[in-house]
């Protein structure tokens, strides 16, 4: 993913004056969301990103008052995970495979307006699923599957330039694209299952998409990205980036999809169950240790010098205590024959990791592709550090203890605010022209 630098960057903001240079319009206009890929895939998802983050707001807060007193067609938390998994990252994913996908495949970029409607149609089915999830279960059923077009349509678009690619090299392409069919029937399954009356089932769906779609996509884009973004900005840093590291983050990734469908009941019963947690435990911390150890190597010390950069490798940090936090859960619960941190461990990887990166990426690529210097100013450290406050009061509320519903309520409102600005901040870029009055 290649960004253009601005030259002599602007220090505190990466913005350029509120003028802007002579003759730029800086009018918010509709039609320039259509300019490029990423401009409507990104704000889409800043849509279903602060709407999302805003709904589960308001549903902690009905759980410890009565005074909105929300009516529930659709487990919330199920409605949460799935929104969380589904909703906005696959747009966001969008944006990025269609700006850096075709350099990487070296073929023609679709026209944006092509991508106009299943992207559309990913966005909708997410207002419909929420709306539908406190009015009507078949509505929000219904949006689900109008997710789940959507994003097979985009898939099978970014499958089309992989099958047309001349590029020797397409191990990455490949294992997103693989990915995506992945999400694909994760989410179409997912309306079924509870269609049909499983919720067991509906949620393993959603965990498979979780580890097979979402975290594959992002450790595939963190293998080819992080060392070469490091080695840019850090020229005395090599990007090293042997191919058995990412072999072993989709290896760790399939055996997440496995574990899941084997604890489908629960845990296994017996010595065989016994077995299959310390193994699960046992792979998870020798797993998180080789990837605390890569991130070492990969620069996340010298990185911090950079705080753009810096973001990238503290969320590639999190994947790592994501796994030594799940392998300490896993035999934690076989010594006191119950779950222990399990949550904590999800919402390590899902706000520690994923949203890290997610924040730093999508602040990276709209800051090139609007004109904007390469560099995280105040407000965005200042989100980042947020997040991570909120992440570590959610791995806090997971432990169970007498504030637990508190410390919950404290991570959500945090997460909302944070992807609330932040949300607000970058989509007010993508309908306005660039700030260097460039095209694009």
């Amino acid at each position: 993913m290649t960004e253009h630098v601005v030259p002599n960057p602007q220090p505190r903001s990466g913005q350029w004056p509120a003028n802007g240079p002579a003759g730029v319009d800086r009018r918010w206009r509709t039609g320039l969301l259509l300019q490029a890929p990423h401009r409507l895939a990104f704000f889409l998802a800043m849509v279903i990103l602060v709407t999302a983050g805003a709904w589960w707001a308001l549903v902690q807060l009905d759980r410890v008052s009565t005074a909105l007193n929300l009516s529930y067609a659709l487990s919330p938390s199920l409605m949460h995970s799935a929104v969380m998994t589904f909703g906005f990252l696959p747009l966001f994913f969008s944006g990025f495979l269609f700006t850096a996908g075709p350099k990487w495949l070296g073929v023609q970029a679709p026209a944006p307006r092509q991508l106009l409607i299943p992207l559309l149609l990913q966005a909708t089915g997410w207002l419909v699923c929420l709306a539908g999830a406190h009015l009507y279960r078949p509505i929000a059923l219904a949006g689900m599957l109008i997710s789940a077009a959507g994003l097979t349509w985009i898939t099978s678009i970014f499958w089309g330039l992989l099958l047309r690619s001349p590029a020797p090299d397409k191990v990455h392409a490949r294992a997103i694209g693989v990915a995506c069919i992945v999400g694909c029937l994760a989410l179409t399954a997912l309306p079924l299952s509870l269609l049909l009356g499983s919720p067991a089932v509906a949620r393993a769906c959603v965990l498979s998409g979780l580890w097979g779609f979402v975290v594959v996509v992002y450790v595939s884009v963190a293998h080819r990205m992080i060392p070469f973004f490091t080695s840019s900005a850090l020229p005395f840093i090599n990007a090293w980036r042997p191919f058995w590291v990412l072999w072993l983050m989709l290896s760790v990734a399939a055996f997440e999809v496995a574990a899941v469908w084997i604890e489908l009941e629960g845990r296994p019963q017996g010595t065989v169950g016994v077995a299959w947690v310390a193994l699960h435990g046992v792979l998870e911390l020798a797993a998180g240790g080789v990837f605390l150890w890569l991130a070492v190597v990969w620069g996340l010390m010298q990185s911090l010098k950079n705080r753009l950069l810096a973001m990238l490798h503290i969320g590639f940090l999190w994947f790592g205590l994501t796994l030594v936090l799940g392998g300490m859960a896993q035999l934690l619960g076989l010594v006191q024959d119950s779950p222990v941190l399990a949550l904590g461990a999800l919402h390590a990887l899902t706000m520690g990791c994923l949203a890290s990166l997610m924040l730093a990426m999508v602040t990276r690529v709209s800051c090139g592709h609007s004109g904007r210097a390469l560099v995280a100013d105040r407000l965005a450290w200042t989100l980042f550090l947020l997040l991570q406050a909120a992440t570590l009061l959610r791995i806090g509320a997971a432990a169970q203890t007498a504030f637990a519903a508190w410390l919950l309520l404290a991570a959500v409102l945090l997460w909302a605010g944070v992807m609330g600005v932040w949300g607000v901040r970058l989509g007010n870029w993508y309908g306005r022209l660039r700030a260097d009055g460039r095209p694009g």
